[in-house]
């Protein structure tokens, strides 16, 4: 019987943006941050605010309720932190994660694919 193997390229669009503080700060405080390290990430990540500037021309200003800055050192960081436990959702299939890429590696002599939906 010959062996299948299905690989599957997830590439999470606005993957920095999309992320949730209250959900990153519970899971920060969960890994062992607490007291003023803590209390430094909830002030780096709150009333946070942005704006567009075209032309000598500026947006008005917007708060940013979610998401991490990505031309930051601790973005990336951040956003490994947030996914970190995404393989624990399927626990029977390897999943490799590189940044805001995943990928998802299926082999054996059948394949099921309503296993992995």
């Amino acid at each position: 019987m010959q062996d299948l193997c299905v690989r599957i390229y997830l590439d999470l669009q606005k993957a920095f943006d999309t992320i949730d503080h209250e959900i990153l700060l519970c899971k920060l405080y969960r890994y062992g941050v607490r007291g003023s390290v803590y209390e430094w990430f909830k002030s780096y990540l709150s009333d946070r605010c942005q704006f567009v500037y075209v032309n000598c021309t500026c947006s008005e200003l917007g708060d940013v309720k979610c998401g991490v800055p990505q031309e930051s050192v601790l973005g990336p960081l951040l956003f490994l932190l947030y996914v970190n436990y995404i393989q624990n959702c399927v626990p029977s299939i390897p999943i490799k994660l590189y940044a805001d890429d995943t990928n998802v590696f299926i082999h054996g002599n059948t394949c099921n694919i309503d296993a992995i939906i």
